[in-house]
């Protein structure tokens, strides 16, 4: 059966766009019209003579030269190739965003090629010819930005889809059925993008994890772990190296510190935390001014460079928040024990110390390594509750333990001068021109199993000079 001739209609890009994109993406390569037509599976006589007579218009309009008779190459000038990322729009067009590049150029869809929202590829700019206005075609993807993506698996007879919640994402996944693994239909899954054949409406992938129902709590929580390529377990040679770790107090190591532990010390964190980052110290010195020491956990004393705890400390940057649980930076064995300043407890850590007058002027200051003992633990709501009361009964409705209690005099003391020189130190700041921006952030009371059952404001002034 003979196959029938491409004709092209009024939806259809003009032959010298098609000709010039060509020659663009063989730039060293000299075409004829026979070529051209071959690319384009365009056989009919009428087709062959616009190629011909459009060929003449770009050589007239010295976009494109003629090399030998009847031969045409793109001109240097006329296309430049760049590398890359691509912007994707909800809108299944995007921008191809380049540093070389003054603006970022519009790529529309039919010109992406199987690109994908953050994809390094290279691309060639031109002038659509229609608008003068510049426009950019994937011709190469260098590297994807992810492989990995979430989303509900539709599955059929022999094959599944997988479609995800991304806006960005214009294309489903296409599933076969031998790697559709446990999945059930409807299942929120994890899925590996594999390969994307050239003449494939999409790409090929395999299902690496079902996560569970849709709505369900642990269901969102993984699927956003997973989304965002958040690692929450930790590889297991990783968990070993951190366990293998003396985490003791040692003579020796002392030795090294300035030693602060009967300096009163305590910490204010969020009621959640999960572990204590910072603490506060203070005492009044013989000579009537105060000294007030910040404390920070010494994690360096554990995480040595060049070690693979170091590696996957730089790898993850940070520990990230959700709402029921924390992705750590580093394992357990440190992050809420050794390197967490949990009340009563000994801890090396880096401080700063300041010395300072009624006025809240700065006398002298000292920073280095120390180890020190934390007194109590508060949550903001108890410290507030201190300062604007100035009660030492914490009431049981904010309580940490859920029941009423009596702070010890000396911290009560201490948390309402510290809350003072605090006061006169931001009142200076106003005063020197400090911009005061009030944060308010959005937190949720959960149940035993973690359900959100209500909701509470935290608000936090900043300062900035």
């Amino acid at each position: 059966m003979s196959k029938k001739p491409k004709k092209f209609g009024k939806n259809e890009k003009t032959f010298s766009e098609k000709i010039f994109k060509i020659l663009s993406k063989n730039a060293n390569k000299p075409f004829n019209y026979k070529q051209i037509a071959a690319i384009l599976e365009l056989d009919d006589t009428k087709s062959r003579n616009e190629i011909i007579k459009d060929l003449k218009i770009l050589a007239a309009q010295k976009l494109i030269i003629e090399s030998e008779p009847g031969k045409y190459l793109v001109k240097a000038s006329s296309q430049q190739y760049y590398e890359g990322v691509v912007d994707m729009t909800s809108r299944k067009t995007g921008y191809f965003v380049c540093d070389e590049l003054e603006n970022d150029v519009f790529i529309p869809f039919i010109n992406l090629n199987h690109a994908l929202d953050g994809d390094k590829v290279k691309a060639y700019v031109y002038d659509r010819r229609s608008s003068r206005k510049p426009e950019a075609e994937v011709i190469e993807i260098i590297e994807r930005h992810k492989t990995e993506f979430v989303g509900v698996v539709d599955i059929q007879k022999n094959f599944g889809f997988v479609t995800t919640a991304n806006a960005k994402m214009y294309t489903d996944i296409f599933i076969p059925k031998n790697k559709l693994a446990e999945a059930e239909h409807g299942d929120v899954v994890l899925v590996k993008l594999e390969d994307w054949p050239a003449k494939a409406d999409s790409p090929f992938g395999s299902v690496l994890k079902v996560l569970g129902k849709p709505g369900e709590h642990n269901t969102e929580i993984h699927a956003i772990l997973a989304e965002y390529g958040l690692p929450y377990d930790f590889p297991i040679e990783v968990e070993a190296y951190a366990n293998k770790l003396d985490t003791s107090i040692t003579q020796n190591e002392i030795d090294k510190r300035r030693d602060m532990r009967k300096v009163l010390t305590f910490t204010i964190d969020p009621k959640d935390a999960k572990d204590f980052d910072d603490a506060l110290s203070f005492q009044v010195l013989d000579n009537g001014n105060y000294e007030i020491g910040v404390h920070i956990a010494d994690v360096s004393h554990y995480l040595q460079e060049g070690t693979i705890l170091d590696d996957e400390a730089y790898r993850r940057a940070t520990s990230v928040y959700l709402v029921d649980r924390v992705v750590p930076m580093l394992p357990e064995v440190l992050s809420n024990y050794a390197c967490s300043l949990r009340p009563h407890e000994e801890k090396y850590t880096f401080s700063a110390i300041f010395q300072l007058n009624a006025k809240a002027e700065v006398l002298d200051s000292w920073f280095g390594r120390t180890i020190i003992y934390s007194d109590q633990r508060f949550s903001y709501e108890e410290a507030q509750s201190i300062i604007e009361t100035k009660s030492d009964i914490i009431p049981a409705e904010i309580s940490l333990t859920g029941k009423e209690y009596k702070v010890p005099a000396a911290i009560v003391a201490a948390t309402l001068k510290q809350d003072e020189l605090a006061k006169i130190l931001r009142r200076k700041r106003m005063a020197d021109g400090a911009i005061s921006f009030d944060k308010v952030e959005v937190k949720f009371n959960l149940d035993e199993n973690a359900e959100p059952v209500g909701v509470f404001f935290k608000y936090q002034k900043m300062l900035i000079i």
